[in-house]
This record gives C-alpha cells, sequence and structure tokens, in this order.
C-alpha cells in the first residue's frame, strides 16, 4: 500500500458507535376518569429505571378505591405517598378534600419535578395548596416528611400511607415497613393501603412477604379489595395470565396502639 492510498481498514478504537447513546425519551400523558366523569390527566417520565414511566393498574384502581371511600378515608384527613411515580392516587385525595396530602417518590430531580409538574397543572385541585412534593428515600429519616405536617398536629403522623406498587421492590420491603412504622399515626382510625400486581405471578409468595413483615412489624393486615383487569399491563410477558392482570388491595392497621 503506497501512502497515496487511503487507508480505510484503520479503526479508531476510541471513537463511539454512533448509536452508543440511546435517544432521550419524551415524557407521556395519561388519563384517568374520575367518578365525575371529568379527566384527570398526568405527565409521566420519559424513561425511568424505577419504573416511573409507567401509570400502573394498582395506581388506578386505587386511586378509584380512595374516590370511591373519600368520606370516611380521605376528607379532611393527611395523605403520604410511598413511592408515587406520577401521583395519581395523591392528587385524588387532594382533590376529595384531604387535609394535607404529601407525595413522594425516589429523591431523583427528574421524578420530583414531574409530581411538582402534575399539580401545577391539575386545574381540580382546590386553591389552598393542599398538596407537596418531597424527595424520600424508604427508610430515611423522616424528618423531611414530618415538617409537612408539624404546624398541623406536631407531627403525630399521617392517618393514611399509600404504597401503590411497590411490592415488587423485595429488597426493599424492610425499608417500607420502617417507614410505615414511622410514618403512621398511632391511632385505630390510621391506616396503610397497599395495592399491588403480581406482573411476575411465579414471585407472588415474595410480593405477599411483605405483609408478615408487617404482621412483624405490629401491624394487622387485612384484605379488602380484588379487581380482574380487562387485560394484563404487559401482555407478552410470561406467567399465569389471570394472576398479572389482577389488583389485590389490602389494609394495614396497628394491631395495638401505644
Amino acid at each position: 500500500m503506497t501512502s497515496s492510498e487511503p487507508e480505510d481498514d484503520t479503526v479508531d478504537i476510541f471513537e463511539e458507535p454512533a448509536d452508543f447513546y440511546q435517544p432521550e425519551k419524551n415524557a407521556t400523558y395519561a388519563t384517568h376518569s374520575l367518578i365525575s366523569g371529568e379527566e384527570l390527566q398526568v405527565r409521566l417520565v420519559g424513561h425511568s429505571p424505577l419504573w416511573g414511566h409507567l401509570l400502573w393498574n394498582a395506581g388506578r384502581t386505587l386511586s378509584t378505591y380512595l374516590e370511591e371511600h373519600a368520606g370516611s378515608l380521605i376528607k379532611d384527613k393527611t395523605v403520604l405517598e410511598l413511592g408515587a411515580g406520577s401521583g395519581l392516587p395523591s392528587l385524588v385525595c387532594a382533590i376529595n378534600g384531604a387535609a394535607q396530602v404529601v407525595v413522594t417518590d425516589y429523591p431523583d430531580a427528574e421524578l420530583v419535578e414531574n409530581l411538582q409538574y402534575n399539580i401545577s397543572h391539575c386545574s381540580l385541585l382546590p386553591s389552598d395548596g393542599n398538596i407537596e412534593v418531597e424527595g424520600y428515600l424508604w427508610g430515611a429519616p423522616i424528618e423531611k416528611l414530618a415538617v409537612h405536617l408539624s404546624k398541623a398536629n406536631s407531627f403525630k403522623g399521617f392517618d393514611v400511607v399509600i404504597l401503590a406498587d411497590l411490592l415488587f421492590n423485595h429488597s426493599e420491603h424492610g425499608k417500607l415497613v420502617k417507614t410505615v412504622q414511622e410514618t403512621m399515626k398511632q391511632s385505630p382510625a390510621s391506616k396503610s393501603l397497599v395495592f399491588f400486581t403480581p406482573y411476575r405471578p411465579w414471585l407472588l409468595q415474595k410480593d405477599l412477604a411483605f405483609f408478615d413483615l408487617a404482621r412483624g412489624g405490629g401491624f394487622n393486615v387485612n384484605k379488602i379489595f380484588e379487581r380482574v383487569m380487562e387485560k394484563a399491563m404487559f401482555e407478552e410477558d410470561p406467567g399465569d395470565e389471570l394472576l398479572r392482570r389482577t389488583v389485590y388491595g389490602f389494609e394495614l392497621t396497628w394491631a395495638k396502639v401505644d
């Protein structure tokens, strides 16, 4: 090969392939129908390794359940949601007369900003600002959550704690139980609502292990809800289709109040 010939067989091993960086995914939107017939729209982040880019079936069904029982569950109550994603259940609580709602997710800037966006763009919310956003890591100190209620009740705890489709995080069950223990008000009327679908049916027993930890942590556990959805969220996934279409709801209450 002479010096005048092009050296086409040379390769720059430090040059990144053209498709090395995946294009950033845009945010999407989803709607939820309220009992009143009004449509509540939420924005979902474009992509999240924490699954915040989806509006899960448990979040939808729990939102309807909360609305149906707003008089006894929500009105004038304080509410905390963990791992909220789009924050749909929290928005429904705020719309339906909760005294104060604190909606939380992993302290990632995009997730927290998206929750704030959904609050800022929800025209159905009351004008008294009864919902606030906080980035929160399960099992961490709760001071940043307590400050939202400290003026109202010197932080005796939240009346209602919401967990929607979080049980697939098996390694985090202990931290979730710890957070519920520290944030749920010590009162016979207080409760945590845990709704989930076994998206991986072969791991159902690991999902349900959360409730064993909860019982060991001082809670009564009662099943209060079951609904089979029209179709599974991930239709091509393996495993029992009926289980993958079913949303289960459980209620945690204190076994003993100090």
